[in-house]
């Protein structure tokens, strides 16, 4: 018997050790670029099946209005979406919008034509970072957003970065995963960066890459947000002040995804205070008249 009860206690033992290493294997930053980390801890989320069943399938929605979708060249030698409403007057000024997890679906259509409109003499692009994939339910969404690879994403951001050219200015918003992206665009675009916009999307985490931000950034956050939670956005503001750069938490007694018109959990009235305060900040920062 005490054989056997050693025996099993080797056993368990060595099934704890395999479980911890498998856990630590899942949980650690991954290697290389660190701008991959943030972004692809929130797309782990797409095996969550807590994340995946708060999202209703988007409401049927078909946009008609002002706008165009473009195609442009990526550094990686491809090519790069968007949906682009030009201003009426030439202008170097560009907002960048960045989508869901959906895609770039007709919701994120509206909200660039809601932002062109606000905003007359800025260019707006609503940037597709799933290279033309739309979901309309929570499996496909999941798989898609668990498919971006952080190289490819980077490299249609800079597409639209020089497709807008070298004496652009650059703001960027977006939601969710797109919040997480808005960031990284104004990482990418250094110098020629005005501005960043990010709703509940995972903050970078690599305080010497956030030192090279070359603007504040307004974070708007939901305080039952399970995920990008409020001790997340209260490590995103120690970080951002340790690189020495301004962050304006906004956070909302809302859940994750308040501002999405088309999900269970829209709060209106949180959704159209956010956008106030979202659009004072980008007029702000393209120096634009209300």
């Amino acid at each position: 018997m005490k054989k056997l009860l050693t025996l099993g206690a080797a056993l368990l033992s060595l099934t704890f050790s395999a479980s911890a290493q498998k856990m630590a294997s899942c949980c650690a930053r991954p290697a290389g670029n660190l701008s991959a980390s943030a972004t692809e801890a929130f797309a782990m989320l797409a095996a969550d099946k807590d994340f995946s069943g708060g999202h209703d399938a988007p409401l049927p929605y078909s946009y008609a209005g002002e706008g165009k979708m473009i195609e442009f060249k990526t550094p990686d030698g491809t090519s790069g979406k968007g949906f682009e409403i030009k201003s009426a007057t030439p202008s170097n000024k560009y907002l960048f919008v960045i989508h869901e997890w959906w895609g770039l679906n007709d919701y994120i259509k509206k909200e660039a034509a809601t932002f062109a409109a606000e905003m007359p003499g800025v260019n707006v692009i609503a940037v597709d970072l799933y290279d033309g994939k739309v979901a309309t339910t929570p499996d496909e969404a999941g798989k898609y957003m668990g498919e971006v690879k952080s190289e490819r994403a980077v490299a249609i951001l800079k597409g639209a970065q020089l497709y807008a050219g070298p004496k652009a200015q650059f703001a960027s918003v977006g939601w969710c995963f797109g919040g997480g992206w808005s960031l990284q665009q104004a990482l990418l675009a250094g110098k020629q960066t005005v501005g960043c916009v990010m709703y509940y999307g995972m903050p970078e985490k690599d305080v010497a890459k956030l030192k090279t931000l070359n603007s504040d950034v307004l974070g708007i956050f939901a305080a039952q947000d399970k995920w990008i939670n409020p001790e997340v956005a209260a490590q995103f503001k120690k970080d951002m002040a340790a690189a020495g750069k301004k962050v304006t938490i906004e956070s909302y007694d809302a859940d994750h995804a308040f501002a999405n018109p088309s999900n269970p959990k829209f709060n209106a009235e949180y959704a159209a205070k956010a956008h106030g305060q979202a659009l004072t900040y980008l007029r702000t920062k393209f120096k634009v008249k209300a």
